[in-house]
């Protein structure tokens, strides 16, 4: 069992950054896949970023250029790195990890085993 904690939401104006933590319980930690994803209110959940278990990383289109994941296996804690935010960056953020050790980074929700509480993003036009 994983216990996900994300810390790091807030508000900022537009153009701002903020950087979100995900601190995990457990001891394998280094071998789960983790990911970061977003809701916003009316709308499914969607995939943002993600990590590997060699530190690769994907990012949804709309971040690329903009967002960083990383992870940190001695704390252990994953972060988003969020500059250049943006109005439609909006929603509750989710840290969520993937028990299986895959090489790959799932996109889909269905794929990861366990999930955080989430932080609320807002940023202001």
């Amino acid at each position: 069992q994983v216990q996900l904690v994300e810390s790091g939401g807030g508000s900022v104006q537009a153009g701002g950054s903020l950087r979100l933590s995900c601190a995990a319980s457990g001891r394998t930690f280094n071998d789960y896949v983790m990911g970061w994803f977003r809701q916003a209110p009316g709308k499914e959940r969607e995939f943002v970023a993600g990590i590997g278990i060699s530190r690769i990383t994907y990012y949804t289109d709309s971040v690329e250029g903009r967002f960083t994941i990383s992870r940190d296996g001695a704390k252990p804690t994953v972060y988003l790195r969020m500059t250049s935010l943006k109005p439609e960056d909006t929603a509750v953020y989710f840290c969520a990890a993937d028990r299986t050790s895959s090489p790959l980074v799932p996109r889909t929700p269905g794929s990861y085993d366990f999930w955080g509480q989430g932080t609320q993003v807002t940023v202001s036009s």
